[in-house]
């Protein structure tokens, strides 16, 4: 096993929820089954996927995100003061097809509270049933409370100061990360669309047009961030995965990483970047020589959005692409996304999804020796 994470093969975090997570799910909003009930079958699918992550030969475990309806929406709710009102349409495309979807909309409404833990109950059972590996724990950016609405989502009479609400998020997120480290936590991941999605030039007008400037918001996205994890442990691995949209095998955003290069890998404070690199969507490696010593990229070559496998051929030459910015021992592999950003689950196959994360594994191997 290498030593801390991210692993040479690795991956972001969720995965297809089994049919008895949806059938509870929905007993439990017709109120048939009670909340207890709902998380005794929801503990039995993690024991599965967690058994099914380790016999595969990965390192670094998650729980799926298997309690989760949303990868974000489910933890910033829990926050006091965040609200769920409505939802806005949106594109999601692929090659073929495109669709429109109203993911829930956020909105601040009160002051900004972290009056209890979040992840605390989730982690501790994870790490429970972890027999070996390193049990890893997926939350969103706090970007996430920002970019989507900008001003107009966070109420001006509560925080008619913009930088005390970045300090009540922060602060809220410090307390947070310091329940998991307290409870054991060392693999810690920040889920964020946002930096993506400023690398797409239809979405930086956007940006642009309601106020903000997209050349700044990846800075100041940096700082706020490095506000969040100041003070977390020595023993505290923290990544950051940068998702254009991952929605029942659509996108929402394309773009290289170029716009938001240097603020991501000089400025943000991470240990290592979880990257989509599975289509020309994302662009060349160019950006990776921005880079700097002693961080950590994970290359998503393989997608979870298409069941067709990947060659390893092509996967190598490419990992040899991007070792010409940046050196081959601080690169790792992995899936481009999870396999279930949201409950609704990309469109492929169980078995699809555990040929990628083996071929993900054969991969590492070959390259790097111990994964």
């Amino acid at each position: 096993m290498s030593g801390n994470p991210p692993f040479k093969a690795d991956h972001v975090g969720s995965f297809l929820r089994p049919k008895e997570i949806h059938d509870a799910r929905k007993k439990h909003h017709n109120e048939e089954v009670s909340a207890a009930e709902l998380r005794a079958v929801e503990d039995e699918a993690i024991r599965g996927i967690v058994k099914f992550q380790e016999d595969l030969g990965l390192k670094g475990i998650t729980d799926g995100e298997f309690r989760r309806t949303f990868f974000h929406v489910d933890f910033l709710t829990q926050l006091d003061g965040v609200v769920e009102e409505g939802g806005i349409q949106v594109k999601f495309h692929r090659k073929d097809s495109e669709i429109e979807y109203a993911p829930p909309v956020m909105k601040v409404k009160a002051k900004i509270r972290h009056s209890r833990p979040i992840q605390l109950a989730d982690f501790e059972f994870l790490k429970s049933v972890v027999t070996k590996g390193t049990p890893k724990v997926t939350i969103p950016s706090p970007t996430m409370l920002h970019f989507r609405g900008g001003r107009n989502s966070i109420d001006e009479t509560v925080y008619p100061d913009m930088d005390e609400f970045y300090a009540d998020v922060t602060k809220a997120y410090a307390d947070e990360i310091r329940s998991l480290a307290a409870a054991g936590c060392t693999y810690l991941q920040l889920d964020d669309t946002n930096l993506a999605y400023l690398c797409d030039p239809k979405l930086r007008e956007a940006t642009r047009a309601r106020g903000d400037d997209p050349d700044e918001l990846p800075r100041m996205y940096a700082r706020w961030i490095n506000a969040c994890i100041a003070d977390r442990p020595d023993t505290m691995t923290v990544c950051v995965h940068l998702c254009r949209g991952n929605f029942r095998s659509y996108w929402a955003a394309e773009g290289g990483y170029e716009p938001v290069a240097e603020a991501l890998f000089q400025e943000l404070a991470v240990d290592g970047y979880f990257l989509e690199y599975d289509d020309d969507r994302s662009g060349d490696f160019r950006p990776l020589r921005h880079v700097p010593k002693g961080k950590t990229v994970v290359l998503g070559l393989v997608t979870t959005k298409l069941e067709k496998l990947e060659s390893k051929d092509d996967i190598k030459r490419r990992i040899g692409e991007a070792a010409q910015y940046m050196p081959l021992e601080q690169l790792a592999l992995s899936p481009q996304c999870g396999f279930s950003s949201t409950v609704h689950g990309n469109e492929i196959a169980v078995q699809a999804q555990a040929d990628k994360l083996q071929l993900v594994i054969d991969v590492a191997r070959e390259i790097w020796g111990d994964i």
